[in-house]
């Protein structure tokens, strides 16, 4: 895993304020960030002369500059530097286009005046994580793709009398049957078509070739049972043949399997509510269980509560073991997390080492303490990575709806102010 709190990160700030660029690099001296490199231009000239050269890890792009402005400011470094992250800087007034700017390839924005050295780290630390995510996910798809166009088609011929005259070998795969078999045989015999939303047998697809003006494949989605009765999805369409007078003589029935699409898709959905690293729900998902928790917690008169964590010590595993280990290490506590709750809980990771738990029924402040304290115990014993045993602790905040927030946003926020100050007293 990597971040901008790892040594020999270097950071190019492209903004004409020197007065903004030295708060900063202040700022991330500030927090601990010594060995990250800033580097400081003036332009996006000089900012694409920088990057043409390699070794810029990080940009933080202010959208105001000499020679360029806005949206052109992103799409340019983006043409620059398509695989470094970019962290956009604004003032108040922009924060509508700073928002368009994600859509134009950069990983998030900071409003001038509004920053602090915490959610400075914070920031870069989450547009390393999305640029990774983004860019696994386009792999995903590019590999989905090459293979869904690599899949042929299945092919079935039938006379005018509907029975089957051709299967290609697509074709005989899917349906169980050989061409030999098949051949003579009535169409609804080998081509056993079940709609998808219904359960009911789906038309003949002789009929619909006949009756029907013949659409692309995959205007209509039906379940296929094979010969030996397993089921597989799939779309499909009918044309008939006709001979040089206009009569039907027969019809030709197009049809592919789409489970690798459909999985494809259930994949995508995931990968946009969870951490890759992880598979723990991510923000967005952790977020709408929060709400539907305190909707079911107003309707029972109950209480929610949310644990923000944040590990002791992981920086010093990243930098004297690697991130590797950090990872493996990020997945055994995990591991210890979910079965610190119950079934019903929710465990997030926001980025980072930091992680967020919804305990989603708790009677009081005092049993999410008891929650909170079992969490701290199995984090703290020994994560065995590599044939080593290795340590650290966690600190926890504590927030509870009704008491500190009504919202999941609110709750989150408070719970994450409450752990800082446990770190303050734990030292």
């Amino acid at each position: 895993m990597r971040g901008p709190l790892a040594s020999k990160t270097t950071v190019l700030v492209v903004e004409d304020n020197s007065g903004d660029a030295r708060l900063l690099r202040e700022m991330l001296n500030d927090h601990g960030a010594y060995g990250t490199m800033l580097v400081y231009v003036q332009t996006m000239s000089e900012a694409e002369a920088v990057v043409s050269q390699g070794g810029v890890d990080i940009i933080l792009l202010d959208l105001g500059l000499p020679d360029v402005q806005g949206l052109d400011a992103v799409r340019r470094i983006h043409a620059a530097a398509p695989r470094v992250p970019v962290v956009v800087l604004t003032g108040l007034d922009d924060e509508l286009i700073a928002a368009r700017a994600l859509k134009e390839g950069a990983q998030d924005y900071l409003i001038k005046g509004q920053i602090d050295g915490r959610g400075l780290l914070r920031a870069l630390r989450y547009a390393f994580e999305r640029k990774d995510m983004d860019e696994a996910l386009f792999a995903e798809k590019e590999r989905a793709q090459v293979t869904l166009k690599c899949i042929g088609d299945a092919v079935v011929c039938t006379d005018a009398t509907a029975r089957i005259t051709f299967l290609n070998a697509v074709a005989e795969r899917l349906t169980g049957w050989t061409g030999p078999e098949a051949n003579g045989r009535p169409i609804q015999e080998v081509l056993r078509f079940f709609d998808t939303t219904s359960g009911r047998p789906a038309a003949d697809p002789m009929t619909l070739a006949c009756h029907v003006n013949p659409e692309p494949l995959g205007a209509a989605s039906w379940v296929l049972v094979r010969r030996d009765g397993a089921d597989i999805p799939i779309e499909e369409c009918a044309a008939p043949i006709h001979d040089s007078e206009g009569a039907t003589t027969g019809a030709v029935i197009f049809f592919r399997d789409v489970s690798a699409t459909r999985a494809m898709a259930r994949l995508l959905t995931h990968s946009a509510q969870h951490d890759f690293l992880t598979g723990l729900p991510n923000r967005v998902l952790l977020n709408e269980r929060v709400d539907l928790s305190i909707s079911l917690a107003k309707r029972h008169g109950q209480k929610v509560a949310v644990l923000f964590l944040d590990l002791d010590g992981f920086k010093h595993v990243n930098d004297s073991l690697g991130h590797p280990t950090g990872d493996r290490l990020l997945q055994s506590v995990t591991e210890r997390l979910v079965s610190s709750v119950r079934e019903a809980d929710t465990v997030s990771r926001q980025g980072g080492d930091e992680f967020v738990i919804l305990l989603s029924e708790v009677e009081s402040r005092e049993a999410a303490a008891i929650s909170a304290r079992r969490i701290l115990a199995a984090i703290a014993e020994a994560h065995s990575i590599d044939q080593q045993d290795l340590h650290v602790t966690a600190s926890i905040g504590v927030s509870l709806f009704p008491d500190d927030g009504a919202d999941a946003e609110t709750l989150v926020k408070n719970a994450d102010t409450a752990m800082f100050q446990a770190k303050g007293l734990e030292r």
